[in-house]
């Protein structure tokens, strides 16, 4: 019994440590294409003259950035006559009053701004876009959340690919007002750099499927409404619209050289928020599309891409399964057997698993001209903040694949500028979380914790860097969610 018991744990930990190999190979190939390959090439297409454009901007209790975001919106340079700003307002606070005044304040000054209020919530964000689509005169959509905040040039230097009649959907990328806020918003940075300078460049270069991010980007109508417009029901409508649009045999452009700043999550519990809803919405549209997609005609590279694409948060599931279920069973088979010869294949495992991330972040900010060495401590908190957002996102993949529906719960957005720390700005502008999952990240931690020392005691000296490492990993991340809930003032730093 032992024999066997011993064969189903060790193989099940290294099949998992093999579904995280192939992800982080798949990324050291990313990394590889975009260090020998050239950038997608510039579109030769320009308006003659420039089209119409609807400006929408969903929003939901957004008090503190709302007025912010409108006179953003307000200052971008454009012809008055073609364009038209729609604020899509599904508030249930003071955010309505103040989005009204500020419309009526513009809209005195002739500008073209329309505050509209549906009759209900439903539908989320992906509700209010439709809502917005059916009364848009504009020909493109420019789609900002309310924590962004585009330069008054940015709609000229992004409109220009749409010209091809071919193109449905052009996406500028991200940079962060608040990057420097604390090592979470500059972790977050770090990671979001190296997904928009690998990941979305290298796919819009070899013609791959990409995604539009939500925001920060302009829509061609007709190519929503051949896509089947905006729906609900997924998490991640952007992502869902973004793979139907493109199996319609719309074309994407990816602009990497056009920037738009907005704000991360400024603290534990409201970033855990906002991954949770973006890993479970993947697996939403995981499960709906990737037969659509083995069923269409396209290039089997375009297949593959974008099955790993969307699979590829599959992955906090493994790492939950590998620390939950094989870890504490493993060690103890491994170490009762005296298997030390199988360093050789976890060894390079874990190296493929681990270090491809540490690099494919690395190469992220050389793409970018950052310096490296700058960001050397956010790019070594990463991966121990990957590994702790298992719970969190694991059970967000768990929901997913066994069909529990969510709200779509919003990522509180404070305003944050700079060096400025605002994460409790006000209690109804905190992300909604159970406390359970702090809680069980910490009890995990401490079980890690002990279970480390324990094999220190061993000399079990191949297994207890692993405990430790996933005893910093949970207790970092449940220390820091509670952290989050504290009482804590405005500052600046």
């Amino acid at each position: 019994m032992g024999d066997a018991a011993a064969i189903i744990f060790l193989s099940g930990h290294y099949l998992i440590m093999m579904m995280l190999g192939v992800l982080g190979a798949h990324r050291l190939y990313l990394t590889y294409l975009q260090w020998r390959s050239p950038a997608q090439r510039p579109t030769q297409w320009r308006f003659d003259d420039l089209p119409r454009v609807t400006v929408q901007l969903p929003v939901f209790n957004e008090r503190l950035v709302i007025a912010r975001l409108i006179d953003a919106a307000v200052a971008l340079d454009y012809p008055r006559d073609q364009i038209e700003i729609q604020i899509l307002d599904d508030s249930t606070d003071e955010t309505t009053a103040i989005a009204a005044a500020r419309a009526d304040y513009h809209r005195a000054r002739g500008i073209r701004i329309e505050h509209i209020i549906r009759p209900d919530r439903r539908g989320f964000k992906a509700g209010a876009l439709a809502y917005g689509l059916e009364r848009a005169n504009g020909e493109f959509l420019l789609i900002l959340d309310a924590d962004f905040v585009p330069a008054p040039d940015f709609l000229r230097a992004l409109i220009d690919p749409l010209a091809d009649p071919g193109v449905a959907m052009v996406q500028a990328r991200w940079a962060y007002l608040n990057r420097e806020s604390n090592l979470i918003t500059r972790a977050q940075a770090v990671l979001l750099d190296a997904h928009f300078a690998i990941e979305q460049s290298r796919r819009a270069a070899r013609n791959l499927f990409f995604n539009f991010n939500g925001t920060a980007g302009i829509w061609r109508k007709q190519a929503i409404s051949d896509a089947g417009g905006w729906r609900a029901d997924t998490l991640t409508e952007d992502l869902d619209l973004s793979y139907r649009a493109q199996l319609a045999g719309w074309r994407f452009v990816y602009r990497g050289e056009v920037i738009c700043r907005s704000e991360l999550p400024a603290d534990m519990n409201a970033f855990k928020t906002q991954q949770h809803r973006w890993t479970k919405g993947s697996i939403e549209v995981m499960l709906r599309l990737i037969p659509a997609i083995w069923r269409a005609k396209l290039p089997l590279r375009v297949k593959v891409e974008a099955t790993v694409h969307l699979t590829s948060n599959l992955s906090y599931l493994f790492i939950l399964l590998e620390c939950l279920v094989l870890f504490g069973p493993g060690v103890a088979f491994r170490e009762a057997y005296h298997l030390d010869a199988l360093l050789w294949i976890d060894a390079p495992l874990f190296a493929l698993a681990s270090l491809s991330h540490l690099s494919f972040f690395l190469f992220g900010q050389r793409v970018l001209g950052i310096g490296m060495r700058a960001r050397l401590r956010e790019i070594a908190f990463l991966i121990p903040m990957l590994i702790g957002l298992a719970l969190n996102n694991g059970r967000a993949v768990v929901e997913a694949l066994l069909g529990v529906r969510s709200d779509f719960v919003r990522t509180p957005k404070h305003g944050g500028i700079g060096k400025a720390v605002v994460v409790r700005a006000n209690a109804a502008y905190r992300a909604a979380r159970s406390h359970l999952g702090e809680w069980t990240e910490i009890g995990l931690g401490v079980a890690f914790a002990i279970g480390g020392i324990w094999l220190i005691q061993q000399q079990y000296w191949l297994s207890a860097p692993f405990a430790i490492l996933f005893a910093f990993s949970f207790l970092s991340i449940g220390a820091s969610t509670i952290q989050a809930r504290l009482p804590r003032r405005l500052a600046t730093a």
